[in-house]
């Protein structure tokens, strides 16, 4: 099976199609970012992209992601090894708590500011409501999500 993953090519042997892609990122891989949080795609905790999109990869079957392109929080920083912007703003905004979720979160936020350049309160909450964050950085996600956007826009 062949994978694109963060603009790298892998081709793996002896895999099984039916496991979660999110084993085969951390296991197979070894990019450890994207974590395991529920296990049924509810929390959030492993989005990645895939074409683009955010996906939950504990739920998306390794097969369904063969020979797309599939982003996770590792390659979300720039070619010239400098943050995402809403790395950057994560930073800024002193996000992170325990950290687990903040990889998903990312993941959603860089979606979102893809589909939308300057999204409102109500646009960001929506968009942010399938990720849990066991410690409540909720405001702070979101003000960071601005910053990224104001940032992006200059």
């Amino acid at each position: 099976m062949r994978l694109t993953v963060n603009d790298r090519e892998h081709s793996l042997d002896d895999v099984i199609e039916t496991t979660p892609l999110l084993w085969i990122l951390r296991d197979r891989l070894g990019l450890v970012g994207t974590k395991f949080g529920c296990g049924i795609g509810q929390c959030g905790a492993c989005t990645v992209h895939l074409d683009g999109e955010p996906v939950r990869a504990c739920s998306v079957p390794v097969g369904l992601a063969a020979d797309r392109k599939i982003t996770t929080v590792e390659g979300l920083a720039r070619k010239d090894g400098s943050l995402h912007p809403l790395q950057a703003a994560w930073i800024a905004h002193d996000v992170p708590q325990c950290g687990y979720c903040q990889a998903g979160q990312l993941m959603t936020a860089a979606a979102l500011l893809r589909r939308n350049a300057r999204p409102s309160d109500a646009d960001i909450d929506a968009a942010m409501s399938g990720n849990l964050c066991r410690c409540g950085t909720y405001l702070r996600i979101r003000a960071a999500i601005h910053h990224a956007a104001k940032e992006a826009a200059q």
